[in-house]
């Protein structure tokens, strides 16, 4: 027995609507302005010097269903670092150290992710730095997955991570007595979804559909323009 033509396209719709809209993971594009790069190493035993890399750019590929379908790729500009000196930053620049005129840029690309739980994962990839390459773990926290509050309101993504490398591993082992080798590396990330890239169980809501429209999204306030004033006809 046939059925009839629109009952059997109801039914594949049907079927289709059944399948998880989450089963691909999404893309993200790391947001420079609030993704942040900071290391702490021995100061010659008295402190821990400080300093941060701003602007850090990539793509976060990650489904929060599954953790171990992510993907990362991070380009982080070393001439960016900042300790808080001018004179500071340029020795730590120079040749014996960074060498940031023949290595202005380290990168970081994931190899493989052991999730822990619904929040956390360890993301284990290759950091190259200085020219070096070394397999680095990074101890990965997300901290939210939802949509921004403040325009344009896309899909972000937001981790916490933490991790440990030897400096003399990546050929960085000029002043000895007065560096440490240890180096702790804490990165702030914020990431937002690529346009027309699906997302898990994403819906679009009100705020998206007002911003892509052009109009402004409900519950954000807007600036009062003062009424034009009414004149007087002119005889």
């Amino acid at each position: 027995m046939r059925l009839p033509r629109q009952l059997f396209l109801s039914s594949i719709l049907l079927l289709g609507m059944g399948a998880p809209a989450w089963a691909a993971p999404a893309q993200y594009a790391l947001d420079p302005v609030h993704t942040r790069v900071q290391f702490a190493i021995d100061h010659a035993g008295f402190s821990k010097a400080i300093g941060t890399v701003s602007g850090s750019t990539g793509t976060i590929v990650f489904d929060p269903d599954d953790w171990s379908t992510a993907r990362v790729e991070v380009s982080i500009p070393i001439a960016r670092v900042d300790l808080g000196d001018a004179e500071w930053n340029r020795a730590t620049l120079a040749r014996n150290l960074l060498d940031v005129e023949r290595h202005p840029v380290a990168t970081f690309v994931s190899t493989r992710i052991e999730p822990l739980d619904p929040q956390r994962a360890i993301v284990h990839g290759n950091l190259t730095l200085r020219g070096e390459t070394r397999e680095v773990a990074l101890q990965v926290v997300r901290n939210g997955l939802k949509r921004h509050p403040l325009p344009p309101f896309r899909r972000t993504v937001g981790f916490s991570a933490t991790a440990a490398l030897s400096r003399a591993g990546f050929g960085i082992d000029a002043w000895k007595s007065v560096i440490g080798d240890a180096v702790e590396l804490r990165l702030e990330v914020e990431a937002t979804r690529s346009r027309g890239d699906a997302d898990a169980g994403d819906e679009p809501d009100a705020a998206d559909n007002a911003s892509d429209a052009g109009l402004p999204a409900p519950d954000v306030p807007v600036e009062d323009t003062p009424a034009t004033p009414q004149t007087e006809p002119t005889p």
